[in-house]
């Protein structure tokens, strides 16, 4: 019998038994969909968890929150299609990018150039999706195997550590304390749901403190963004009211710099390293074999990416707070996702709601940041641990000692007067091209 359109595009979906909760021990598959009521609810459930980090890192980047918003529903439901519906997911706005668009605006690089070298990088990651499903998923395990991915991953989150500590945290030490706590305290004594939206809570706790601190306290003397000291207020909301309801967020067309794009492109190890992590864990969760749809998720995510920061968006990535959401409901509908997407793309088309994010105290992004920049570099040595990566081999060892050092030091190689090689991409050149060509040796020698 041939399939219809609906169901190759994976967006018919049977009812799960009469389409109430689930008995215990139960779980909703990806083609089945409970009642439309339930179904709205656990979307919502998704809006929530997805969208500290994705309004969040935006932000960082110094890029349109709603616009990130919005783009990240319009990604989903692309993701989603290009996946046939086997992989359900939600991508947010990606965190692998956020220091090399540090650099990028350090050096005098525009949102026109971040988001120009963001749509190379993304269409590079399309490419090694496409190269993935024609070749199968061993080329991406040749190419970075755990060692190499894990490390990059690593200097990644770890080369954010001084923007944490020179940008956001002196705006406001003690709200940025008080919200790191908040986020700490939720992720480990709250259970289920709750604990997965750690990062939401801080945001909204922080943003009350905030509020009651100028209350109290009245304006805070100290540092804005850009290090100026002056006396001002924690929370200012004056552009919220001047702000519409209904509007276009903003959009800006790229830019191409040679040295912003060589900046941003080994996030691409760090994009390929955490689909392929996601995928596996959906794969366990839904008992599907899904290493026949890895190339099809890589692609999927490079197109969305590409398409986003086409605009003026960020880049975006697979999400594993909604993914937390389904190992807590066991609810892997698509459904919920498609719900979750259009909501997403119906709050980005509020410019009062951008301007609520806008507002966002530095001292509460500070307690966030510290976290979550933490996180990120601490995914790298998982990626070690689960694939027992062994120390003891300097093959390992010493090429990736070389390139953290190098990537989160900020060590830097003048290659011409005006062109200078740093940071994460020098780490990552120093990583990639060390494990292999001793690997090489150790090979030959042999």
């Amino acid at each position: 019998m041939r399939q219809g359109l609906g169901s190759k595009l994976g967006i018919g979906w049977r009812l799960h038994g009469d389409g109430g909760t689930p008995r215990p021990g139960e779980a909703v598959a990806p083609d089945e969909r409970l009642s439309w009521g339930r179904t709205i609810g656990l979307g919502a459930q998704h809006v929530v968890a997805m969208f500290g980090a994705t309004f969040v890192f935006p932000v960082l980047m110094g890029l349109d929150p709603n616009l990130a918003i919005m783009v990240s529903g319009v990604a989903t439901i692309l993701f989603l299609l290009i996946v046939q519906g086997k992989i359900p997911s939600y991508l947010g706005s990606s965190a692998s990018f956020v220091g090399a668009v540090t650099v990028i605006r350090a050096g005098g690089g525009d949102s026109s150039a971040v988001t120009g070298a963001i749509l190379i990088c993304a269409l590079v990651l399309g490419a090694v999706g496409l190269i993935v499903h024609f070749a199968g998923p061993a080329a991406i395990h040749r190419m970075l195997p755990p060692a190499v991915s894990g490390a990059v991953v690593m200097l990644i989150g770890f080369n954010l550590a001084p923007v944490v500590a020179e940008t956001y945290w002196p705006q406001d030490q003690w709200v940025a304390l008080i919200t790191m706590v908040i986020v700490l305290a939720a992720s480990v004594l709250l259970r289920g749901f709750w604990g997965r939206v750690a990062v939401f809570l801080g945001l909204v706790g922080g943003y009350a403190l905030s509020w009651a601190f100028d209350a109290v306290f009245g304006p805070i003397t100290a540092p804005d963004a850009d290090g100026n000291v002056s006396t001002h207020p924690r929370l200012d909301l004056g552009g919220v009211a001047d702000a519409p309801w209904f509007g276009l967020p903003q959009f800006h067309a790229p830019s191409f710099d040679l040295a912003a794009i060589i900046v941003v492109l080994p996030a691409v190890i760090a994009l390929i390293a955490e689909n392929t992590g996601h995928v596996k864990a959906v794969e366990q969760m839904t008992g599907s074999e899904l290493d026949g749809s890895l190339g099809r998720a890589i692609f999927a995510d490079g197109f969305a990416s590409a398409l986003s920061s086409a605009v003026g968006g960020p880049p975006t990535t697979t999400y594993a707070e909604n993914i937390g959401v389904m190992a807590a409901t066991r609810v892997y509908s698509t459904a919920a996702y498609w719900v979750a997407a259009i909501v997403a793309i119906a709050f980005g088309l509020c410019p009062k709601f951008g301007a609520v994010i806008a507002a966002t105290p530095g001292g509460v992004l500070g307690g966030i940041t510290v976290v979550l920049y933490g996180m990120i570099g601490l995914l790298g040595a998982k990626i070690w641990v689960e694939n027992r990566v062994d120390f003891a081999d300097p093959v390992n060892l010493l090429p990736l000692a070389a390139g953290l050092v190098a990537g989160i030091g900020g060590v830097s190689l003048q290659i011409t007067p005006s062109f200078e090689f740093s940071g994460i991409a020098l780490g990552t050149v120093v990583t990639l091209l060390g494990y292999h060509l001793l690997r090489a040796g150790v090979v030959r020698r042999s």
